[in-house]
């Protein structure tokens, strides 16, 4: 397997696999509406090929604090979506772990995901809320812990306070259900 970015010429295949990873077409509308969001910039949209087969895909959105703290970066992982026969081979966490060792270069502290609380804290993910930084949109407590951050620049985390405000096309409440 290889990892690698994707390109405009790959937005097929990009989309194919998030309409079958999901079996629906709200995240692949979702990806689309992302990557043509100028508020989404800088992004980060990986590739996992298997043989010649784009297998995987990941998406990572410029997100910021509010209120505005320019000296910390941030982004947003969403969606993450795997072909369903080539799920539980470790294509996921691969992505996850290369679009976090790529986002740490360029200079980002914080990444956040809204996701199951099985498998992101696998990948380094904790609790969000209860550092202090809120998702966009309110979290119902019996799932709160699916709000999750991870801290790419040592000692950010407890530094900062506020409320994550995300790229105009994920700014839907109906985004922030989990």
């Amino acid at each position: 397997m290889h990892i690698q970015e994707a390109t405009p010429e790959n937005l097929h295949e990009v989309l194919e696999i998030e309409r079958l990873a999901f079996g629906e077409d709200d995240e692949a509308d979702l990806v689309q509406n992302l990557l043509k969001d100028p508020s989404a910039e800088p992004r980060l949209s990986l590739l996992a090929w298997e043989n010649g087969k784009a297998v995987g895909h990941i998406l990572f959105t410029a997100a910021r604090l509010d209120p505005e703290q320019p000296e910390i970066s941030c982004s947003e992982l969403a969606p993450l979506a795997v072909l369903p026969e080539w799920q539980n081979r470790g294509i996921g966490g691969a992505l996850i772990e290369e679009g976090l060792k790529r986002l740490k270069k360029q200079g980002v502290d914080l990444v956040f995901v809204l996701g199951h609380i099985d498998y992101y804290p696998r990948h380094g993910f904790r609790p969000s809320g209860v550092q202090g930084i809120d998702a966009p949109y309110p979290i119902p407590e019996e799932v709160a812990d699916a709000w999750m951050v991870q801290a790419l620049r040592p000692g950010v985390l407890g530094e900062v306070k506020g409320t994550l405000r995300c790229a105009e096309a994920m700014d839907r409440p109906e985004y922030w259900r989990e």
